[in-house]
C-alpha cells in the first residue's frame, strides 16, 4: 500500500511545484521564514499527492489499459485504496491551507482557492476538465504556475511587466508540457473513453503545438529583467525534445514515452539552470521594500 501512495504522490514531479512557490516567495522577501518552509513543504508533498491521487483515483479505467503505470510515471491505484486516497487527499493539505490562509491576504487568498480548484477540477468526476480540449493544457499548466503566483502575491511581490512577462512563459511552458504528454496516451485514453487535446486534434498537430508554444515561452523571457532573457536558451531543449516527433501519427503517440521520459529529467537540468539565473538575479536586483 505504502509504495501505491508514495508512487501516486509522483515523486520526481514535487519539484515542479514546491520550487515555483519557494523561489518566488524568497526571491520576493529574501527571507527564509515559518511561511517558506510550510509553503515549500505543502506544495512539496499534499499538494501533489491531492493533484496527481484524485487523478489516479479517476483515471483508473484508462489507467488499466496504460503500459507505463505503475512506476515512476504514475501508480496504478486498486479501486480498494481510491477511497483512502481522497480521504488522505484533504487530510494531508488541510493543516497547511489552515495556516497559509491565516498568514495570508484576500488577494493571497484567491490564487490559493484558483490553485486547489483547478487540483481538483482537473480530474474529479462532474467537472473533468482534463477531458475539454485545450482547457485540460490550460488547467494543468495553471497546477505549475499557480504556486509561483500565489507565493508572490503572499509576499507583497510588485507585478511588474517583466514579471507578467516570466509568468506567461511560465504558463506557456506548462501549457505545451500538458500537451506533448498527452500524446503518448492517445490510444490508451481512447480506449478508456477519455478525451484530451491529444485524442481532439490527434497526436501530431498536438505534437506541433506542444513545439510552438515552447519557443513562444522562450520568446517571453526575452522581455524579462536581467539575466533573464538568458534563461529563454533554457527553452530550446524542449522544443527540440518534442520535435523529435514531429511526424508521429496515432498509432505510435505511445512511442513519444521515449520524449516523455527525457523531459522529467530534463526538469532537473532545467531547474539547475534556473536556479543560477535566479542567484545571479539576486545580486544585480534589489530587494522589495
Amino acid at each position: 500500500m505504502m509504495r501505491s501512495l508514495f508512487l501516486t504522490s509522483r515523486p520526481l514531479s514535487w519539484v515542479n511545484t514546491a520550487f515555483p512557490f519557494a523561489a518566488a516567495y524568497f526571491m520576493t522577501t529574501r527571507e527564509i521564514d515559518a511561511t517558506l518552509i510550510v509553503g515549500t513543504l505543502f506544495f512539496l508533498v499534499p499538494y501533489n499527492f491531492a493533484m496527481y491521487g484524485i487523478n489516479d483515483v479517476f483515471d483508473y479505467q484508462s489507467d488499466l489499459r496504460n503500459p507505463r503505470k505503475g512506476g515512476v510515471e504514475g501508480a496504478l491505484l486498486e479501486p480498494r485504496w481510491h477511497r483512502l486516497v481522497l480521504w488522505l487527499s484533504g487530510i494531508l493539505a488541510l493543516p497547511f491551507v489552515v495556516y497559509l490562509v491565516v498568514v495570508g491576504d484576500p488577494a493571497s487568498w484567491a490564487a490559493l482557492a484558483v490553485s486547489l480548484f483547478a487540483v481538483v477540477a482537473y480530474s474529479a468526476a462532474g467537472l473533468r476538465f482534463k477531458e475539454r480540449p485545450v482547457l485540460d493544457s490550460l488547467t494543468s499548466s495553471t497546477h505549475f504556475v499557480s504556486p509561483a503566483v500565489y507565493g508572490l502575491l503572499l509576499a507583497g511581490a510588485d507585478f511588474t511587466p517583466a514579471l507578467y512577462a516570466l509568468l506567461a512563459a511560465f504558463f506557456l511552458w506548462g501549457a505545451a508540457s500538458h500537451a506533448f504528454g498527452a500524446v503518448q496516451d492517445v490510444v490508451a485514453d481512447r480506449e478508456g473513453g477519455i478525451g484530451s487535446i491529444a485524442t481532439v486534434i490527434g497526436a501530431r498537430r498536438t505534437v506541433r503545438l506542444s513545439v510552438v508554444l515552447y519557443l513562444l515561452a522562450g520568446i517571453l523571457l526575452l522581455a524579462t529583467d536581467w539575466p533573464g532573457p538568458l534563461g529563454a536558451v533554457l527553452a530550446l531543449p524542449y522544443a527540440i525534445n518534442v520535435a523529435g516527433w514531429w511526424r508521429v501519427t496515432d498509432e505510435t503517440a505511445p512511442d513519444a514515452n521515449r520524449g516523455w521520459r527525457r523531459f522529467l529529467w530534463l526538469n532537473f537540468a532545467t531547474g539547475f539552470g534556473v536556479t543560477m539565473l535566479l542567484i545571479a538575479y539576486a545580486f544585480v536586483a534589489p530587494a522589495a521594500p
